[in-house]
């Protein structure tokens, strides 16, 4: 049998349109917490979330929409430019993102869980941030073809704007050299997804 630690953590990324979040779905309905940090970012930075207040005083009103939350577009240009800006509103989000993900991580543990399963899709970018925090890496894949097609159709983005958020994302190769674990999601039934999802050596609650 295997030893696991107590909790397990396990540490879920993919590129987008990889499955990620339903292989998230899928933890869950095996009775692991699931955090998302993206999530949590975007509550942090909506209208008058935690990270507004430093927001506004770092890069000035022109970056805060009508209802107080924060520009995603004007922000994306602006840190796309501007490593040093990309940096600065790093410094203000990832803390307070670190403080909801541990406040909700031990809400699970004072409900049972004993798996905490940790959706971040920038993992592998992370570094060591997120990597000395979690015991398992599961990487889901699928071919960058497989991708470009799904998020064409769930999101009606352009091939062209898919591809570059895909080239802004660790390659394939990052994630899977990352990984403790791969599912692979090409070209296969949500019931063959379900079945690796259940074949992972996770303790239940």
């Amino acid at each position: 049998m295997t030893s696991w630690p107590t909790p397990l953590r396990i540490g879920l990324t993919g590129g987008i349109g990889s499955g990620k979040s339903t292989v998230g779905q899928m933890l869950q309905a095996r009775g692991a917490a699931v955090i998302d940090a993206d999530a949590i970012a975007r509550q942090v930075t909506a209208a008058h979330g935690a990270a507004m207040p430093a927001i506004a005083q770092t890069f000035g009103p022109e970056f805060i929409t009508a209802d107080g939350a924060l520009d995603r577009e004007r922000m994306r240009v602006h840190v796309f430019s501007q490593p040093q800006a990309k940096q600065a509103l790093e410094a203000i989000i990832h803390p307070l993102v670190a403080q909801e993900t541990q406040r909700q991580a031990q809400e699970a543990l004072a409900k049972g869980h004993n798996t905490l399963v940790f959706d971040v899709p920038l993992l592998v970018e992370s570094g060591a941030r997120w990597r000395t925090q979690v015991d398992r890496v599961l990487v889901v894949d699928c071919s960058e073809a497989t991708q470009i097609q799904r998020v064409m159709a769930r999101n009606g983005l352009s091939r062209e704007t898919v591809q570059s958020i895909i080239a802004a994302q660790a390659s394939r190769a990052q994630k899977l050299a990352a990984a403790d674990w791969v599912i692979d999601n090409d070209d296969i039934s949500l019931e063959d997804l379900r079945a690796h999802v259940e074949s992972l050596p996770i303790p239940t609650t």
